[in-house]
């Protein structure tokens, strides 16, 4: 969600301060893991809210997510024609994650790189199933559209 790692480490140790404090809060009424999920990803989303008040958006040409796309789109040592084509598919993906609204981005990162289940982002996200199912098909879409040209030159 914040595509960088060292806010994405600032946001986990956030999250988990916040666990510990309210702890006694938790009512049981859902696993551990979800709330602590959605105490993080409100966490990752006060960072975000923080970044456009200052108009911080400047976000790094690759990260961990695009790179584990990249690596599983290419199943052997790349050669020059790979890695551009890598490099393609990199900035592609950036570009697809970028248009998308942060709950679109989450609900993606959730489903395709953590493999959630679609009601688990729905309760960390804190919608329906029917909005998270629209969040995801919408993220897919938009990472289709920017995509299509590469797989049509192929």
């Amino acid at each position: 969600m914040t595509r960088n790692e060292q806010d994405a480490e600032d946001v986990v140790q956030e999250a988990l301060l916040k666990a510990y404090r309210g702890l006694d809060r938790f009512e049981n009424r859902s696993e551990l893991s979800t709330w602590l999920h959605r105490i993080t990803t409100n966490c990752a989303y006060d960072l975000l809210r923080k970044r456009v008040r200052r108009a911080e958006d400047d976000l790094p040409e690759t990260d961990s997510e695009t790179d584990a796309i990249t690596s599983s789109l290419l199943s052997t040592t790349p050669g020059p024609d790979q890695s551009a084509h890598a490099s393609d598919i990199r900035r592609r993906v950036n570009e697809s994650m970028e248009r998308m609204s942060a709950t679109e981005r989450t609900a993606f990162v959730l489903r395709h790189f953590e493999g959630h289940t679609l009601e688990h982002i729905g309760a960390t996200l804190g919608i329906s199933l029917a909005a998270t199912k629209q969040c995801v098909f919408r993220a897919v879409r938009k990472v289709r559209q920017d995509l299509e040209p590469l797989v049509q030159a192929s």
